[in-house]
């Protein structure tokens, strides 16, 4: 028997919606708000939630959040629904991360008709899964980081809304789509290059050190790093940079590599509006601080490409694979890699570059 939860304030909502699904074979599950929505959704691990959007006590969009955030949760389908679809449209809900949406009032028929059509897509996709399950086994590493999946769900709900909204659609909203479209694939793009890299890496020998780069081949390197991270973020306003004149021996796009990652990860892992800033010094230290919610110990120890930390209250889009990868290039130069960090303190990154010269 197939689980649904609905979450919504209103008690006479519920009450119809509970009777008509439980007609249809359903166990339903009801939660007057999102905080406890999200415990309900924990304890019993419903097939489909169904959410409204502006509720007391924790809204739609913040349990949406938390259920793509939650390990055990992530993969559930969500359909949000709203009497406001001026504040909060379909294109926002998909990116999000909602599979669905419906605007109140919502008719029973087109209620029964969106939780067929997810239970559907849920199948046909076990089906392929399992049909190709074996193959995948065999050619894929087990533990795949979630950073793949976000930006491909982004991609897929986006196609979605174009598929089935298209004639509504004004040109500018398409041309916004699309341009959310490309920003997904741009970063799953990224993310699938980074861990191939932090692949090769794993057998490349100690790098012969290249030339050192010229004080003005370090600036110019250093600044297309942040600006390739401030393309994926755009905290434009929040990065500072302080370079001084320094020489450096690595290889120019290494070194913009590991900047664009260390300054993803200072904009992921702090709010907006809270300072990011990038200092080289005289003597070869690169250092990044950001105002984050930081890292305990023990997060700072265990840290893996495949490793993410307490899911079920922070959004993990980059740590795991992004300090990787600065580990073993840095590891790859002699350079020395230092995090400090505190809960609630943010986080500060040194790598400090062997045969630095004025």
């Amino acid at each position: 028997m197939k689980t649904i939860l609905i979450v919504d304030d209103d008690t006479q909502l519920r009450k119809i919606f509970t009777i008509a699904l439980g007609r249809k074979g359903y166990r339903v599950i009801e939660a007057d708000s999102g905080i406890t929505g999200l415990a309900l959704a924990r304890q019993h691990l419903p097939d489909l939630i169904l959410s409204d959007i502006h509720m007391p006590g924790g809204d739609g969009p913040t349990l949406l959040r938390d259920i793509r955030r939650d390990p055990e949760l992530r993969s559930k389908q969500v359909v949000l629904m709203t009497g406001r679809p001026d504040l909060v449209t379909p294109r926002k809900g998909m990116e999000e991360g909602a599979d669905d949406f419906l605007e109140k009032p919502v008719g029973l028929d087109a209620l029964l008709n969106c939780v067929e059509a997810r239970f559907n897509r849920a199948s046909i996709s076990w089906r392929v899964e399992d049909q190709q399950l074996a193959q995948l086994r065999s050619s894929v590493p087990a533990n795949l980081p979630h950073e793949f999946f976000t930006p491909l769900a982004g991609i897929i709900g986006l196609m979605e809304i174009l598929r089935s909204d298209f004639p509504a659609l004004a040109p500018a909203e398409v041309t916004d789509i699309h341009n959310d479209i490309y920003q997904s694939a741009l970063r799953l793009h990224r993310t699938l290059r980074n861990y191939l890299l932090i692949l090769d890496l794993q057998t490349a020998s100690s790098e012969t050190l290249p030339r050192p780069l010229l004080p003005a081949e370090v600036e110019e390197s250093i600044q297309s790093g942040v600006k390739e991270a401030l393309r994926q973020n755009k905290r434009e306003e929040d990065v500072t940079v302080q370079m001084k004149a320094c020489s450096i021996a690595v290889k120019p796009g290494d070194l913009s590599r590991i900047v664009e990652e260390l300054v993803d990860n200072g904009c992921k892992f702090s709010r907006q509006g809270t300072p990011v800033k990038l200092e080289l010094t005289a003597s070869g230290h690169l250092i990044i601080t950001d105002g984050g919610r930081g890292l305990t110990a023990e997060e700072i120890g265990r840290i893996g490409a495949f490793q993410q930390f307490d899911r079920k209250k922070h959004e993990q889009q980059g740590l795991g694979l992004g300090l990787v990868l600065v580990q073993k290039l840095t590891a790859l130069y002699g350079a020395t890699f230092l995090i400090k960090s505190r809960p609630g303190e943010g986080t500060q990154v040194t790598v400090t570059f062997p045969s630095c010269v004025l």
